[in-house]
């Protein structure tokens, strides 16, 4: 019976045996959930993504310790992971709750020519694009950027004009 109570029950004072058997129910309902939640969740490594993984990570280390008793948690994290699924549903009908939870790109440069007015708003520096530009691997500079995009999940896409065009950029 103390054996139950350990797994189930919230305890400052778990034996081994039943930290080992939370930490294997847990995992389980983990697999579970991150299942129901769909690929999304980890691939897209969005704000609205993260909340899941921090928040699900967060929720359910405190069922394995036996900070929180198993049960209620294990609820609080299913109620997440639906929550989560459902906004996803929803985002993929409604464009206008996608950019409002995931957000818009972000045009920072066009034609070699940094916007800083978009820069800003996205809080990205003049090093940022100049890391972004290094990640190309092929040398490119600023006057060969077609376009550079803040995208939602927060990374840099460098776009380079075609090296065999004429370049059209004013000064």
């Amino acid at each position: 019976m103390e054996d139950i109570r350990q797994l189930i029950e919230a305890s400052n004072d778990l034996s081994a045996a039943a930290m080992a058997m939370r930490a294997l129910i847990v995992f389980c309902f983990t697999l579970i959930f991150l299942r129901i939640a769909g690929r999304r969740s980890f691939g897209q490594r969005s704000a609205f993504d993260l909340c899941i993984t921090v928040l699900l990570g967060a929720i359910l280390s405190r069922a394995i310790v036996g900070a929180s008793p198993l049960p209620p948690t294990l609820a609080a994290g299913a109620v997440l992971v639906l929550l989560h699924r459902l906004i996803g549903v929803l985002v993929t009908r409604w464009a206008w709750l996608d950019d409002l939870i995931s957000g818009t790109e972000r045009l920072l440069v066009k034609d070699g020519r940094k916007d800083p007015h978009q820069m800003r708003a996205g809080l990205i520096s003049d090093r940022d694009i100049d890391v972004a530009l290094r990640k190309k691997e092929d040398g490119a500079t600023l006057d060969h950027v077609a376009r550079a995009v803040l995208e939602r999940n927060g990374e840099i896409t460098i776009t380079l004009r075609d090296v065999n065009a004429p370049a059209e950029r004013l000064h």
